[in-house]
């Protein structure tokens, strides 16, 4: 598929058939994560992949709880493959770290947290090369701590590991596609979102 395919195709998807994604499908995807960006090469960001259909299911009693309460249908479950997006926030300190890494340095002040910018940037990678295998994705998190709390514990992340979401990949269901909402909002102007500087 040619790249502009591939970004005309960038959605979240919310409804998936029952057709399994290849195992080979599955190793191309993941394998995304050695060509993303990270500061310093730190490489601190975990992937967890489940296809097991009961921790697929635990993870939407979790995700679905609030969002079923709102009148939303359930999905989350329905993706046959859930990638775990996670992030190790030692692994920078340990690249950038004080004296004890590098003699005379002191550690930098972080004014943007890395660790979280580099899985945005691994999220997008995973998200478009599961759409270049034909696929479907949406993204499962929550602004609750003892939500993400409880879907780091479904695949048992260590302590000093942080989930940062969930991404569900599968073959769409286009005939279940969720109806956008009439106050839904639309896309803005590219001028309202882009400066130049010429």
């Amino acid at each position: 598929m040619d790249f502009p395919d591939v970004l005309r195709r960038r959605q979240m998807v919310r409804s998936y058939t029952d057709r399994p994604v290849s195992d080979e499908a599955l190793d191309r995807i993941v394998g995304a994560v050695r060509r993303a960006p990270s500061a310093g090469f730190s490489q601190g960001y975990r992937l967890v992949v489940v296809t097991d259909p009961g921790l697929r299911q635990k993870a939407a009693d979790i995700a679905e709880a609030r969002y079923v309460e709102l009148g939303f249908p359930r999905w989350i479950a329905s993706a046959p493959v859930h990638i775990y997006v996670a992030t190790r926030e030692a692994s920078y300190h340990e690249r950038y770290g004080g004296e004890e890494v590098r003699p005379g340095w002191s550690e930098i002040p972080w004014p943007v947290p890395f660790w979280w910018f580099d899985c945005g940037a691994l999220f997008m990678l995973l998200q478009l090369a599961a759409i270049n295998e034909g696929l479907g994705t949406g993204f499962v998190s929550s602004v609750y701590t003892d939500e993400l709390s409880a879907l780091a514990d479904v695949v048992d992340l260590p302590a000093d590991v942080a989930l940062t979401g969930i991404i569900t990949v599968g073959h769409e269901d286009r005939g279940k596609r969720m109806p956008v909402p009439p106050n839904a909002a639309r896309r803005k102007p590219l001028d309202d979102v882009v400066q130049w500087r010429r």
